[in-house]
């Protein structure tokens, strides 16, 4: 058969088929969806194009093979139970990576596209401004680059269109959105709009548009936002985002056009913005302002001032933390009558709180923390009892322990932190609040007194603080679903038996230093499965470690400094693998250093087992601590050679910080997400004094081996010169040093001191 002739038999072979499939389809729809074909062939390997060319780690694309006949079964694809075409390809956060196939083409019935929160690089492809039919665009988070393009002018059906972060693409020109009459959403979040002239013009050509995020798209740049005439009143818009364009108030004229009484959301955060129109007072619909990181100088009673008109009605969210107001919390608060948020956290507020905060009837959320507040000792018409979070940390409340707290009947939430108090708690304070309370912080105050049994008073997954006061006696009872319990820096005595107590595994946080406790670990730590800090340190504690520490399989710091603890250190602490900070020092400790510790424990960057009985040989595994960047382990029994290989101890010269810094989230509060932040710590010997440093060991790194007897330094770093050899002797007050230490050029320092002999 002529080749041709046969080309042209097998093309029309081929439509005979798929017009007799269609035809089946058909049927199918009007009789037996079981004989209704759910996925159309030429749809299904576009969707194997599509795939081909990713980078899939961790396999979400499993379900796309081609054996599995129906695409319409396959993982992020949604398809029309009427026509079987593929209406929906929505595949966000899959991890993928790659460049998008042009197959998209073939996809022509797709009403929702959404390939957000992958990977995807190369530019954005025209084609899919030829899928006509989407109603649903999201490309937002990839790695796109280049022009958007144009033809998504095409996209007239378009209702949402999300392009955030997409890396260094551009707009060349911004006319094409105007053909977008249906579009309702529009986010372009860090997309440059610095050269697009007339681009609010643009914008209010929208009818339908009522959600517009323009965060970090260079605003401040445009010479020419708008023309001469503008529509005020064609604005459809009710959720609006400006933050992060460095925008001055020159803003305000351009964003009038924007604004009218549709406007209920309004986020201005993070501009240079020196105080609030009158105009936007008069909007009767407004319900939420950010204003946060606002680095212009406002004063506040002015900016209180200026939405006291219809807005001070509808207002419900105030949010402007980390901004430069000035003044204080004056009087002009009271005519926010439906106020429920009030957020203004370090915004270097100073003077008195007014009396009128009280009498807002609403408010629910109270946050002043970090700002020079004054407080009044005595509130007369409080109205707060739908208050579930108050936050004051930091502002003057002290020194009497305040009664107005007996108002807040509702609280979830309570931090009273560094407020200057100086008193006992209240009688009843502790049971006000029964059940209810998920975080409590009363620390760096001088609070005193004993804590009464405190196991029904919190809800589940709860989180308390009261460190850095003068609290004393017995620690009490406390709940069994604790997240975080910081008792540190108190008076407390007596044994730490409670902690059996905390049986629902969800403690990750315990902190009980600087106290006097005493008696042994108890050997119930099995039931500690999720924690990630345990510092028992600077107490009278004394035994052995309990086998069970060996449970702690999250743990990641370690701190048992300064007790009275002895023996070997027990096999089971080996299962700890994912500790990076350890701190046995001054306590009793015996036998030789484990070889585990190097082999096991592969994440450590500190290590310290100063001041104990260890003896024998330094054990070489040590050196296989790559993170390593603090070793102590002086002031003990140890001998022999110390061991070359510390000098391959690699980051101890590296510039920086070998991994991530040790950082705890211990407080987060359940309406306004607050956390509450520890940081790493550890006791060096400096200069001949014995510091804490706090916060400081991305910076630091030192190797301290005083009192090795009998030994040969093998570490020599080219910056040292020379060093004596074989030094015999006892240790001394000064002992033999090999030091590495970092100043900012990062060089090391050894320093060597001969023993008194």
């Amino acid at each position: 058969m002529n080749s041709c002739v046969f080309i042209i038999f097998s093309f029309l072979l081929l439509l005979l088929v798929t017009a007799t499939t269609s035809q089946l389809v058909a049927v199918g729809e009007v009789g037996d969806d079981r004989n209704m074909k759910k996925c159309l062939d030429n749809e299904r390997l576009a969707l194997l194009l599509f795939k081909a060319p990713l980078h899939d780690p961790n396999d979400t694309l499993s379900t796309w093979t081609a054996d599995q006949h129906d695409c319409c079964n396959w993982s992020g694809i949604t398809c029309s139970n009427q026509t079987g075409h593929v209406t929906g390809l929505d595949i966000h956060f899959y991890v993928l990576g790659g460049e998008i196939s042009h197959s998209l083409v073939n996809l022509t019935y797709l009403s929702r596209l959404d390939l957000s929160g992958n990977s995807f690089h190369g530019t954005i492809p025209t084609v899919i401004g030829s899928l006509t039919e989407l109603r649903y665009l999201d490309l937002s988070e990839n790695s796109f680059y280049g022009t958007i393009p144009p033809e998504f002018g095409n996209l007239t059906n378009l209702q949402v269109l999300s392009l955030r972060y997409v890396g260094g693409c551009r707009v060349e020109k911004v006319e094409w959105l105007s053909h977008l009459s249906h579009l309702e959403v529009l986010h372009i979040d860090g997309i440059s709009l610095a050269k697009q002239n007339h681009w609010v013009n643009v914008i209010l050509s929208l009818p339908k548009l009522s959600i517009l995020s323009l965060q970090g798209c260079e605003l401040s740049q445009v010479m020419y936002p708008y023309s001469s005439f503008l529509n005020s009143s064609s604005s459809s818009i009710h959720t609006l985002y400006l933050g992060g364009n460095n925008l001055t108030s020159s803003m305000y004229s351009w964003f009038f056009p924007l604004t009218s009484n549709k406007l209920v959301e309004l986020h201005l955060s993070s501009n240079m913005l020196d105080g609030i129109p009158k105009y936007l007072g008069n909007i009767s619909s407004l319900e939420i302002l950010k204003f946060a990181e606002n680095s212009a100088v406002v004063k506040f009673p002015d900016f209180l001032n200026n939405l006291s008109g219809c807005t001070s009605l509808s207002l419900q969210y105030l949010i402007a933390p980390g901004s430069q107001f000035t003044g204080s919390l004056s009087d002009e608060i009271q005519k926010f009558s439906s106020l429920k948020c009030l957020f203004i956290a370090g915004s270097h507020l100073n003077g008195s709180i007014s009396e009128k905060l009280w009498e807002l009837p609403s408010l629910e959320i109270l946050d002043v923390s970090y700002n020079n507040l004054t407080v009044p000792s005595t509130i007369h018409n409080s109205n707060l009892s739908y208050v579930n979070l108050f936050d004051m940390r930091s502002c003057k409340v002290g020194p009497h322990f305040p009664k107005w707290i007996e108002t807040l009947k509702n609280l979830t939430s309570l931090d009273l932190a560094n407020t200057g108090i100086l008193d006992t708690t209240p009688p009843d304070f502790w049971a006000m609040w029964p059940s209810r309370l998920i975080y409590m912080n009363l620390s760096s105050n001088n609070i005193s007194g004993m804590i009464p049994d405190l196991s029904s008073n919190f809800a589940k997954k709860s989180a308390i603080d009261l460190s850095s006061n003068t609290f004393h006696g017995p620690i009490p009872n406390v709940p069994s679903a604790l997240l975080s319990l910081n008792l540190s820096r108190n008076k407390f005595s007596g044994g730490i038996s409670f902690i059996c107590q905390i049986v629902d595994g969800l403690l990750y946080f315990l902190d009980l230093s600087h106290n006097s406790l005493s008696g042994q670990l108890p050997d119930c730590l099995w039931h500690l499965k999720q924690l990630k800090v345990l510092n028992l340190g600077h107490n009278n504690l004394f035994g052995r470690l309990p086998p069970s520490i060996g449970s702690l399989i999250e743990l990641e710091a370690l701190y048992l400094y300064k007790n009275d603890l002895s023996g070997e250190l027990p096999l089971s602490l080996k299962n700890c693998t994912s500790l990076i900070s350890l701190n046995l020092g001054a306590n009793k400790f015996s036998g030789n250093v484990p070889v585990w510790i190097g082999e096991s424990l592969s994440k450590l960057y500190v290590v310290i087992l100063r001041s104990n009985n260890f003896f024998g040989n330094i054990p070489l595994p040590l050196c296989q601590l790559a993170n390593l960047q603090i070793l102590d382990l002086s002031m003990n029994h140890l001998h022999g050679t110390i061991p070359s290989c510390l000098s391959n101890l690699t980051s101890m010269v590296q510039e920086g910080f070998s991994q991530d810094e040790l950082y705890y989230t211990i407080g987060i509060s359940e309406n306004m997400d607050e956390t509450e932040t520890y940081v790493d710590h550890a006791m060096i010997e400096w200069q001949g004094d014995e510091l804490e440093f706090f916060g400081s060991l991305r910076l630091l790194k030192s190797i301290d081996l005083r009192c090795v007897r009998r030994h040969t330094l093998g570490v020599q770093p080219k910056e040292t010169g020379k060093m004596d050899e074989d030094v015999d002797g006892q240790c001394g007050s000064k002992g033999e040093t090999v030091k590495l230490k970092s100043c900012k050029e990062y060089h090391l320092v050894v320093e060597h001191h001969s023993p008194i002999l």
